[in-house]
């Protein structure tokens, strides 16, 4: 058994393990292996019908409470913000007209950025055939696809009937590139070298650790940004740790504590880091955001991998040498009732036509 299948096998494993809410305490899902001819992923399948499910599986989620709370980037803008508001709003029975909540998400790795496998025109008909077949209720999910790096699995998919939908500005650090550091990249690596907080590497995260992990990341992602983020537990961290499906590294206190942590995952030759989490009561000059990103940056390029750092914080990730690239879902829903196609194809068009000028001009 190849690593990647070992590492398959353990992940849905884990979730046939525990109950989805012990690990996520806001999502509800069922997570499932795909085996085809060229492709082995985990899929979640959801029924629909569950208010609040996180948008790591309900696009109803994402396009609605979670687009409704990312206006509060436009707080300065207020009659922008209020106009965005009323149309998320007007449209909020329109979206969920298309049932959306009831979907196969493929290659659904269960965070915020699921690195994308490539996939050629006869991988995208079996993978079309199969789960059409299985779940003709369903409309058929790939999240996480970008213009910089999936291209020819963007295309493949396009052509095999599956309609691509934005979602939202996503920022890329390439580290198979040969580049020169930038003045911020640089000042990060001094901040790295004069901490005076203690780097702990992977191996050395102990069992007490990952309780404070939850709580730094629920500091950050939860407390200072949205409670619509995927919700992960300490058990959830423990498991994905334990069995090698993230590396771990941090900053430790004096006093033994952590500080801040980075949870990065690896997907043939993407680097992700999904979980990241620091004492946002600590002063700010310690940089301890600066530091886990900077760690993450410095992986990337020793590995030759393009760093995926996802949505938000775009002027801090531009002066870090981020590309930006417009991230899309490919949808398939074909083989759905004719209502339900309508409801959709008339939101994915407002989605082309507002979402994504809005992504691009605002850098969401």
């Amino acid at each position: 058994m190849t690593q990647a299948c070992s590492r398959l096998r353990t992940f849905v494993e884990t979730f046939g393990r525990n109950q989805t809410e012990d690990l996520i305490a806001n999502l509800q899902t069922s997570v499932l292996q795909l085996d085809l001819a060229g492709l082995s992923v985990p899929i979640t399948v959801n029924e629909g019908g569950k208010t609040g499910n996180c948008y790591i599986c309900n696009p109803v989620t994402g396009y609605i409470d979670y687009a409704i709370d990312e206006t509060r980037n436009f707080v300065a803008k207020p009659l922008l913000q209020n106009a965005l508001i009323a149309l998320i709003r007007a449209v909020s029975p329109l979206m969920k007209a298309t049932e959306l909540d009831r979907a196969v998400h493929v290659n659904n790795w269960l965070f915020s950025t699921n690195p994308a496998p490539q996939i050629d025109r006869q991988t995208a008909i079996e993978l079309r055939d199969n789960l059409t077949t299985h779940y003709p209720s369903h409309t058929i999910v790939l999240r996480s696809l970008n213009t910089y790096a999936d291209s020819a699995t963007m295309e493949a998919l396009q052509a095999e009937g599956f309609r691509l939908v934005p979602s939202r500005q996503i920022y890329l650090f390439d580290g198979r590139r040969s580049q020169k550091l930038s003045r911020d990249l640089k000042a990060d690596q001094r901040l790295l070298g004069a901490t005076p907080h203690t780097l702990v590497q992977n191996t050395d995260f102990r069992p007490r650790d990952y309780a404070r992990c939850a709580e730094l990341y629920r500091l950050l992602y939860l407390k200072k940004y949205s409670l619509l983020n995927p919700q992960y537990s300490e058990a959830f961290i423990a498991e994905m740790h334990r069995n090698g499906l993230i590396q771990l590294e941090g900053l430790r206190a004096d006093d033994g504590c952590l500080v801040a942590f980075g949870g990065r995952f690896e997907y043939e030759d993407t680097l992700t880091q999904p979980l990241i989490g620091y004492d946002t009561r600590r002063p700010q000059k310690e940089g301890l955001y600066r530091l886990i990103t900077a760690l993450a940056q410095k992986h990337a390029q020793k590995n030759n991998l393009l760093f995926n750092m996802s949505a938000g914080a775009a002027s801090f990730k531009r002066n870090r040498q981020a590309k930006s690239a417009i991230e899309f879902s490919a949808i398939y829903n074909q083989h759905l009732p004719l209502r339900q196609r309508l409801a959709q194809k008339i939101i994915f068009k407002i989605l082309l036509v507002i979402g994504v000028p809005l992504l691009k001009r605002f850098a969401l």
